[in-house]
C-alpha cells in the first residue's frame, strides 16, 4: 500500500498530498506525530527501528512516530500506529507541537509539523517485527545519560523531539 503524507503550511493548513518517500526526498513540510508512553515507574518506552526500514534502521527512538493520513486526526493516527507498531493502545494527551527540519541518511529529510503526545501504559507489548526490532523501558535520567554518551544510537528526529520535550515539559511527573 502506498503511503501518503499531508503537506501543510506553517499554520497546519492542508496544501495537498504526496507519497511519503517523495516528501522526505523533497523535504516538504508535512504532518507528523510523536508519542512518548510512560509506565507507572516514570520510565519511557523506546523502540528500536527494524533493520528493514528505508531510513534510520536499527536506531532507538521514542515509542511511536508517524504521519496522519488524509482525513485522519492526529490523535486517531497516533492511536492507530501504537497498535500497529507496539501492539497496544492507551489514552493519549497532546502536549505541544513544533516544526523541525533535519537531514537523514540516504539524502532524505524530515520536515515536519510534529504534534507530541504522551500516555501511560503498564501492560503487555507485542511489537510488529516489520516495524520494531526491540523495545525497552528506560528512566529519563538513564535516557539522557545514554543519549549524551551514545548519540549515534538514536534517530535524528528523536534527539530533536526529546530536546523540545524536555524544554517544554521539564520532567513533568507521570507517576500515578
Amino acid at each position: 500500500m502506498t503511503e501518503y503524507v499531508v503537506l501543510v503550511d506553517e499554520n497546519d493548513n492542508q496544501l495537498g498530498l504526496m507519497e511519503k518517500q517523495q516528501a522526505h526526498i523533497a523535504g516538504l513540510l508535512h504532518r507528523a506525530f510523536s508519542v512518548f508512553v510512560f509506565n507507572s515507574e516514570g520510565e519511557t518506552l523506546l523502540q528500536k527501528r527494524a533493520e528493514g526500514k528505508y531510513h534510520s534502521p536499527g536506531l532507538w527512538t521514542n515509542t511511536c512516530c508517524s504521519h496522519p493520513r488524509e482525513n485522519e486526526t492526529y490523535i486517531q493516527a497516533a492511536q492507530r500506529r501504537i497498535q500497529e507498531e507496539m501492539g497496544f493502545s492507551c489514552e493519549l494527551e497532546e502536549k505541544f507541537h513544533f516544526i523541525y527540519k533535519a537531514k537523514l541518511d540516504n539524502d532524505l529529510y524530515e520536515h515536519e509539523l510534529d504534534r507530541v503526545f504522551t500516555g501511560i501504559y503498564n501492560g503487555e507489548i507485542q511489537v510488529n517485527p516489520e516495524e520494531v526490532s526491540d523495545y525497552k523501558w528506560i528512566s529519563m535520567e538513564n535516557l539522557i545519560e545514554d543519549m549524551n554518551s551514545n548519540p549515534e544510537n538514536y534517530t535524528i528526529w528523536f534527539k530533536i523531539i526529546f530536546k523540545e520535550y524536555l524544554a517544554k515539559l521539564q520532567y513533568e511527573s507521570y507517576n500515578q
